[in-house]
């Protein structure tokens, strides 16, 4: 006869390891940290932009829509449009990224379609 509580440990344990696999995912969005573009989610038109630490997201954005789910389109301070993660604190900005290459949540943005909100401006 089977123990019981075995099982449900093993059921347990398989279940964390298959949501390892939705962490991975995750990684791929925009804002992570990166080192080539084969390192975001292609999928969704994401390259690794040139920040440090690279900065997964789509470069030359012109309105919002041409974002995924979660960002904006922003037009940087070298004068580039970007799509970058919105964020209301820090903590959301550097769930995917190293101490050495945070990013901050910032309000001093220019958003390319509304004046509120931040975004995960990537370190410089």
């Amino acid at each position: 006869m089977m123990n019981f509580k075995r099982f449900f440990l093993v059921l347990g344990m398989l279940a964390l390891g298959f949501s390892c696999g939705d962490e991975d995912a995750d990684a791929l969005g925009v804002g992570a940290q990166c080192k080539v573009d084969d390192d975001c989610n292609a999928d969704l038109g994401q390259k690794c932009l040139d920040f440090k630490g690279g900065y997964c997201g789509i470069e030359n954005c012109s309105k919002d829509s041409d974002c995924p789910d979660a960002s904006r389109c922003v037009t940087h301070d070298n004068g580039k449009a970007y799509c970058f993660l919105v964020c209301e604190e820090k903590t959301t900005c550097n769930e995917n990224r190293e101490n050495d290459f945070e990013a901050n949540c910032s309000s001093s943005v220019t958003f390319v379609e509304s004046t509120k909100g931040k975004a995960c401006i990537p370190p410089s």
